[in-house]
């Protein structure tokens, strides 16, 4: 049985308590959503009694997503897919691929990329937090993800080699030391892990059952038999921490060599004495004056809870047995628990499972209480743990429902404020006394400095008139003129106008009498056309009737395809009413993406099925493929939309070719010229070519030369994306190289570029690549031998041309291409001339990929070709 050991390779011990402060003459005030950090201190009526809590105001929990870069694995693993998800952060947006081409978008408070530092990420989801605490309120800071996604990076980082690389706890801590003064105010930390559903501190190994204590009357958790350790200094903080650090509980697994099997909690707790601001109140006996109340001595008593959640994981992934089983079963019930919290909370439901886990207990003030909450959710670019991911998400969105009431807690002395408000009247009666003095002297003042200026005022108003007037005046004389010369202007160019009429009308007469002409010749040459065609109407139907007294076999054939003819009517109407019912068919869209093969395997929420799956199963796979060949132009489309959405199934993909559906959908390639027909038939054929057996029965029914008809005769860049996805699709397979390249595979892959748009290029280079990597292993092998079939069929070139492409997709996969053309001498010398020698260079310099980067520099040191050419030209290598 594996055994969970601690950060330093030490077992784990026991811990012992020591009792925290309890805190009296609590006050509350309402939090504002976003405090500045240098904003003072919000005014008090002074009519709140003293120790009243007010409601307080709500602060949403806000959430942001973090993206961990490939790691080697992944890097390897991973090379020919791209990343599950796909950030916007100038948009507040994640887009998570559910495929090739479908993806769904979700929004954050913040979306912080691969390239994100760690003093970024602080700023815009711990600082604000920080900033709260320090003015009074509670704060959490949370981290959630799956195993080895960075929730401890991005938290518990110490940066002891590279401070660009500390923390947020370690950045919470200097900003809360900075934002307080070490003679008034206190800093205490308690260090927790929550191991196995037992709390256990981790600054004193032998206390290793702490009790939780709710406040029956406020309901406040609190852990009286936690270790509090006062910080004077950042110094002494950072040696807790890795105190703290060496006790938690860690474990191997595949997913993380040093995954965290319990949930670390860091408490902060912050005793702050402020001055409240001086604010004016009116004097009931005389309205003319006022005086200020002193300033009231507060104490502030907030709390900053960093917590790092235990990652989530999948046993068949993470490959925990025995204990580490065991451990994995207590981490995913108590993130459970808190799920189902969130999502009560969420939706304001009547009862919140708090005391299903201790976790959710500590947590009780967090989500639905008076914290400010921020919560960060870490995920991977993995495809693989695309359902992990998806889970993360999912959960950043339900917590950003949760709304808290923000409120203040503070606690004064009575006597030292009666004491400073007596002073401070005594200093206000003096203070008004001279005041009014000064005011009658200053309203004595302000009457004749008034006079004087009146007096000014209207001479100089007086002078400014009369300039104004003259002004006026000349300014109408100048129109006055001007209109005169326009006028006499506009009247000599009537005059030319009328001249110069007479002549054009003459022309005009003479363009329409040629018009006129040219109009008469073309109704004789349309008469004579109709008259041709009548004549080879009547000669067709007396060939009609010449027919009609053939044998009786005709007459019986007839019949049978009347009563063919009748069943697929009432086929056609039934499609027609399940279409009303379930409306699939415009679900699918023949300028989308290729639909998600596990679009249909996602139930709705209520419990009930996708409508293709419905209607499949009220009509017949069999007669949805038989509509296919149906008269209605509306029933084929529909009908061949559905099947194309099936075959998005890999469930459903057996049952289609078995029925035959592969090769009604060839026929329909064959036979319609229809533009939607043809591109949503070769999508769901695209969809078909992800199965290996499919792919062999493509081609054995001449798939291959149906698709390069298509692609030839297609226009629609749509279409041509999804056949250029079908044969990508095919290259992949090693068995099909010869046919591809023999049924003009390549040829319709390359020919599809005329296109030039981005996404049909995107699919081009993947089959590119995918058939440059299938004919590289088939050499290296021993089963093909001479160059490749792709510089036979003049790839070469467009190759080059786009290695450096800016669409990212596409110079990935040309990057890849090039690199498996290159590790074959036989293909040396027509890369050396066609200029890929410099691209292969530049890849093994300059490509954003390790993988790709080591595969290009191997290739061209392992070739002799390669090494005398770079020497030859004096490129530095």
């Amino acid at each position: 049985m594996a055994m969970a050991s601690s950060r330093n390779g030490a077992v784990r011990g026991s811990m012992r308590p020591v009792s925290g402060a309890n805190s009296s003459n609590l006050r509350s005030s309402s939090f504002k959503s976003r405090i500045p950090s240098s904003a003072p201190a919000p005014r008090r009526s002074s009519s709140a009694s003293i120790g009243a809590a007010d409601n307080g105001v709500p602060g949403r929990v806000r959430v942001a997503v973090r993206l961990r870069p490939r790691n080697a694995d992944e890097s390897v693993a991973d090379a020919d897919f791209a990343d599950c998800v796909e950030l916007q952060p100038e948009l507040k947006r994640l887009k998570l691929r559910k495929n090739n081409w479908d993806t769904e978008t979700y929004e954050f408070d913040e979306v912080l990329t691969e390239a994100a530092s760690q003093k970024r990420v602080y700023e815009v989801v711990a600082k604000p937090v920080v900033e709260s605490v320090l003015e009074g309120y509670n704060g959490t800071v949370m981290a959630y993800g799956q195993t080895g996604t960075g929730k401890t990076f991005t938290l518990g980082r110490l940066g002891d080699e590279d401070t660009a690389a500390r923390g947020i706890m370690v950045r919470s801590m200097e900003d809360i030391i900075g934002g307080t003064s070490l003679d008034t105010d206190s800093i205490s930390v308690s260090y927790l892990q929550l191991y196995m559903e037992t709390i256990q501190d981790l600054l004193d190994p032998t206390n290793d059952n702490i009790a939780i204590v709710e406040d029956p009357r406020t309901g406040d958790v609190s852990l009286p038999g936690a270790t509090h350790v006062e910080i004077r200094n950042q110094q002494n903080f950072l040696e807790l921490l890795q105190l703290g650090e060496t006790h938690r509980v860690a474990a191997n697994t595949k997913l993380n060599t040093e995954s965290s099997r319990s949930h670390a909690i860091l408490m902060v707790h912050v005793k702050r004495s402020v001055v409240e601001n001086e604010f004016p109140v009116s004097n009931e006996m005389e309205s003319s004056s006022h005086f200020v109340r002193p300033s009231k001595p507060l104490v502030r008593r907030s709390k900053l809870v960093l917590v790092d959640l235990a990652g989530s994981e999948r046993v068949h992934k993470s490959g925990s047995e025995g204990h580490m089983l065991e451990e994995a079963k207590s981490i995913n019930l108590s993130l459970s628990a808190l799920g189902k919290c969130i999502n009560a909370i969420a939706e304001n439901s009547p009862h919140v499972p708090l005391r299903d886990s201790k976790l959710t207990r500590l947590l009780r003030d967090s989500f639905g209480g008076t914290a400010r909450t921020s919560l960060i959710v870490t995920i991977g670019p993995s495809p693989r743990h695309r359902g992990e991911t998806t889970s993360t998400i999912l959960f950043g969105q339900r917590a950003m429902k949760v709304e808290n009431m923000l409120k203040i807690k503070e606690e004064f002395d009575y006597k030292s404020l009666s004491k400073k408000l007596e002073v401070q009247l005594d200093k206000v009666i003096a203070e008004n006394e001279r005041q009014l003095k000064a005011f009658d002297d200053d309203v004595e003042r302000i009457n004749r400095q008034a006079q004087n200026r009146i007096s000014e005022v209207e001479k100089n108003f007086a002078e400014a008139l009369e300039k104004e007037k003259l002004k006026c005046q000349m300014e109408y004389m100048e129109s006055v003129k001007k209109l005169e010369e326009k006028l006499i202007s506009n009247q000599r160019n009537h005059e030319n106008g009328k001249r110069n009429g007479e002549v054009n009308g003459v022309v005009t007469a003479s363009e329409f009498t040629r018009l006129k002409e040219s109009l008469e010749n073309e109704m004789k040459l349309r008469k004579s056309a109709e008259e041709e065609v009548s004549k080879v109407k009547s000669q067709s139907t007396l060939k009609t009737r010449s027919g009609e007294g053939e044998d009786a076999g005709i007459t019986r054939l007839q019949k049978l395809l009347e009563d063919e003819a009748l069943q697929k009517k009432k086929l056609e109407e039934e499609m027609r009413r399940c279409l009303d019912r379930g409306a699939p068919g415009n679900s699918y869209s023949g300028t989308d993406s290729l639909p998600s093969r596990h679009s249909q395997a996602r139930e709705s929420v209520n419990g009930q099925k996708a409508p293709f799956a419905t209607l499949c199963e009220q009509v017949g796979l069999q007669k949805i493929l038989q509509l296919l060949e149906s008269d209605d132009a509306n029933i084929r489309i529909h009908a061949v939309k559905v099947v194309a959405n099936l075959a998005a199934e890999e469930a459903n993909q057996e049952k289609i070719v078995e029925a035959g559906g592969l090769t009604s959908l060839l026929m329909l390639l064959r036979s319609y010229e229809d533009e939607t027909v043809r591109r949503v038939a070769a999508g769901a054929i695209a969809n078909l070519a992800m199965n290996e057996v499919s792919q062999q029965l493509i081609v054995d029914q001449g798939g291959i030369s149906l698709l390069s008809l298509t692609a030839a005769d297609a226009e629609d860049p749509q279409t041509l994306r999804m056949v250029a996805g079908a044969i990508a699709n095919l290259c992949g397979n090693d068995k099909l190289q010869a046919r591809l390249w023999s049924d003009g595979g390549i040829k319709a892959l390359l020919g599809m570029v005329r296109c030039g748009h981005p996404d049909v290029l995107a699919q081009v280079a993947r089959g590119i690549a995918n058939f440059a990597k299938c004919e590289s292993r088939a050499t290296t092998q021993g089963v093909k031998s001479g160059r490749s079939l792709l510089i036979e069929d003049g790839a070469l070139p467009w190759i080059v041309q786009h290695a450096n492409d800016e669409a990212a997709p596409i110079r990935r996969h040309i990057e890849l291409a090039l690199c498996h053309l290159a590790q074959h001498e036989v293909n040396a010398k027509e890369m050396i001339s066609g200029g890929a020698l410099w691209e292969l260079v530049r890849i093994s310099k300059e490509c954003s990929r390790e993988d790709i980067r080591s595969l290009a520099h191997r290739t061209l040191s392992s070739s002799p070709v390669f090494r005398s050419e770079i020497r030859r030209l004096g490129i530095q290598f």
